[in-house]
C-alpha cells in the first residue's frame, strides 16, 4: 500500500523519538499513540483517512525507530505520559487531541485526566485503563519484577531467518493481527542481524510491571476526564474479555461505539480502518 507521510525524529530533553507526520501543517493537532510492542505503523491505514488533521504518530520509547531508555531505566506507563507531553511542547501545541490504541489509549487517558487543560479531545481504540493491582498483591508483583530483571541479561531476542517468518510470528502475538497488518508493523519493527531479522523493541518492554495502579487509581483518571471522549470497542477485541465491562463503562464520561473486528481493527484491513475513521473524523475535527 502507498502511504504519504513524513518521517521525523524529535529530540526531546531526555530522549529522541521517531514519528510519522500526516496531514497539513495547519490541520488540527493530534498525537497518535500505538499499543504495546507495536509502532507508528499502527496508524498506516487509519491516519490517511482522517483528512484535515495534523497527526503525529509516535514510536513510543523502546519501540520502532525511537531510542531505548538509558541503561537502568524502565518503562513505567507514566513515563510515556511525560514523553507525549514533551512532544506537544516541541510542536508548540498548548491544546491538542489524542488518538490512542490499546496501551496508547491508556496513556492518553492518564494524560487527559492529569492535565485536562492541555487535551482537547480523546479518541480511544480498544483501550481505556491499565491492568490494575491492589495493595495486597504489591509485594508479590515487585518480587516477580525483580526476579525477571535479574534473568533478563541471559535472554536473547528471537532471530528469524526470513522476513516472512517474523511476520507470521507477529500475527500470533499480543492482539493477533492479519498478515497485512503484521507486515506493516514488521516493516518498521524489524532490523537485520546476523542470521536474519529480529525486533528493534527494547527487551525490557517484556518485563512485568513492578507496581500497578489500583482500580480506584485507574478509575479516578477516567472520571477526571473533562474533554469530549469517544471509545471504539472492538467486538472481538481485548476489552471485551474484561469481566463486568458493561458495569465498568456505565456512568463514565465517554461515548462508546461498538464495531465488528479484532483488537487491531483499525489496522487489520481497509474496511475496519474506514469504520474507525468514520467514527473519529468529524469528532476530531470539531471545535
Amino acid at each position: 500500500m502507498s502511504i504519504n507521510f513524513e518521517e521525523v525524529r524529535l529530540r526531546l530533553p531526555h530522549i529522541e523519538l521517531a514519528a510519522h507526520l500526516y496531514g497539513p501543517e495547519d490541520g488540527r493537532p493530534v498525537i497518535a499513540l500505538h499499543g504495546w510492542l507495536d509502532n507508528a505503523a499502527s496508524f498506516a491505514r487509519l491516519a490517511p483517512k482522517l483528512s484535515g488533521l495534523r497527526i503525529v504518530a509516535l514510536d513510543f520509547a523502546g519501540h520502532g525507530h525511537s531510542d531505548h531508555r538509558p541503561a537502568g531505566g524502565s518503562y513505567a506507563i507514566w513515563d510515556y505520559v511525560h514523553d507525549v507531553l514533551q512532544v506537544a511542547e516541541q510542536f508548540g501545541w498548548q491544546r491538542f487531541s489524542l488518538l490512542g490504541h490499546s496501551m496508547g489509549a491508556i496513556v492518553s487517558v492518564l494524560l487527559a485526566g492529569a492535565m485536562p487543560e492541555r487535551v482537547e479531545r480523546l479518541a480511544l481504540i480498544d483501550g481505556l485503563m491499565p491492568y490494575t493491582g491492589e495493595a495486597d498483591t504489591a509485594p508479590g508483583k515487585l518480587g516477580e519484577a525483580l526476579r525477571a530483571q535479574l534473568t533478563l541479561a541471559g535472554k536473547r531476542k528471537p532471530v528469524y531467518a526470513e522476513f516472512e517468518r517474523a511476520v507470521k510470528a507477529r500475527m500470533q502475538g499480543v492482539g493477533a493481527v492479519t498478515y497485512e497488518a503484521a507486515e506493516l508493523l514488521a516493516q518498521r519493527g524489524l532490523m537485520p542481524v546476523p542470521g536474519g531479522y529480529t525486533w528493534r523493541t527494547d527487551s525490557r518492554l517484556t518485563l512485568p510491571s513492578p507496581l500497578r495502579l489500583t482500580q480506584a487509581h485507574a478509575m479516578a483518571f477516567v472520571q477526571a476526564l473533562r474533554c469530549p471522549s469517544k471509545l471504539v470497542l472492538a467486538e472481538q477485541g481485548m476489552l471485551q474479555a474484561q469481566p463486568q465491562l458493561s458495569e465498568l463503562l456505565s456512568g463514565l464520561p465517554l461515548e462508546v461505539v461498538r464495531l465488528a473486528g479484532g483488537h487491531h481493527l483499525h489496522l487489520d484491513d481497509e474496511f475496519g480502518a474506514q469504520l474507525v475513521a468514520d467514527c473519529f473524523k468529524a469528532f476530531l475535527q470539531a471545535s
